[in-house]
């Protein structure tokens, strides 16, 4: 929290971070923290903003599957995705307890990327299944 007030709007600049030596696992779970701190809360909205617009997309892949099974592999990675950001959003501003559960795409946690890679790899196809269809 001290992190994430410090920052203030703007922030104190990348690599500016005073709170990267106290925070535990700073890489991992609570590396939304180090971003409010260093890019400010406008920072941290717009990687928020890019998960929403993320997770809109995958909502838009999802009705347009060719057919139900698409839909629901789509269905999903969209709601793996979105649990990992709001679990690891509420830990980060303490109103749970920490899990362990990083920010998908930006935390340092390699199975958890190999695992959203692969989600998206899956999520890919089905998009491009739908324009076969098309034709």
């Amino acid at each position: 929290l001290y992190a994430i007030g410090s920052g203030g709007f703007f922030g104190k600049g990348l690599g500016n971070s005073a709170q990267k030596m106290i925070i535990p696992e700073v890489q991992n779970d609570m590396i939304l923290s180090i971003i409010c701190e260093e890019l400010g809360v406008f920072g941290a909205i717009m990687v928020l903003i890019l998960f929403g617009m993320l997770l809109y997309r995958l909502l838009f892949i999802a009705q347009n599957a060719p057919d139900l099974y698409g839909s629901l592999i789509v269905t999903g990675i969209f709601a793996h995705i979105a649990l990992q950001v709001i679990l690891n959003v509420m830990v980060v501003i303490n109103c749970i307890p920490t899990t362990g559960i990083t920010l998908p795409f930006i935390s340092y946690g390699v199975s958890s990327l190999v695992s959203l890679y692969i989600g998206i790899g899956v999520l890919l196809n089905v998009g491009l299944q739908q324009n076969k269809l098309e034709f």
